[in-house]
C-alpha cells in the first residue's frame, strides 16, 4: 500500500513506515502531522488517481526531525568581466515518519462517531 501526495510544491511516495523528509513544516518534533492533497493511491491491485485530489484520503505521519540539508556552493562567474560571487546556501527540511494512509481525521461526521 502505499500513496503519492503533494507538499511544498513536490510530489512524494508515501508507505506506511518510511520516513520521508518533506520542505519545512511548523511543528516541534513529536507532532502529528496530516498531509491531505493525496494525488493517487494503491492498495495492492486497486489504484486510485484523484483528478486532481482524492478528498476521502489523507497522510497521517509525525515528525521526527527538523534539520537543514548540507551546504551547496553556488557559484556565478562572467568571464572577461572580473565578476565572479561565491555563496552558499543550505535547505531547511522536516522528516516525517509516515504512520498510516487513511481517511483524514477532521472529516469524520458526527453521526459516524457516535455509532
Amino acid at each position: 500500500m502505499y500513496a503519492i501526495f503533494k507538499s511544498g510544491g513536490k510530489q512524494y511516495e508515501a508507505r506506511p513506515g518510511t520516513v520521508v523528509r518533506l520542505e519545512k513544516l511548523p511543528g516541534n518534533v513529536g507532532d502529528a502531522v496530516v498531509l491531505d492533497e493525496v494525488l493517487m493511491f494503491c492498495d495492492g491491485d486497486q489504484v486510485r488517481v484523484g483528478q486532481p485530489l482524492l478528498q476521502d484520503l489523507a497522510v497521517q505521519g509525525k515528525i521526527i526531525e527538523q534539520g537543514r540539508h548540507r551546504k551547496i556552493l553556488v557559484f556565478k562567474y562572467k568571464r572577461r568581466k572580473d565578476y565572479q560571487k561565491k555563496q552558499g546556501h543550505r535547505q531547511s527540511f522536516t522528516a516525517v515518519r509516515i504512520d498510516g494512509i487513511g481517511a483524514p481525521a477532521a472529516a469524520e461526521s458526527p453521526a459516524e462517531a457516535e455509532a
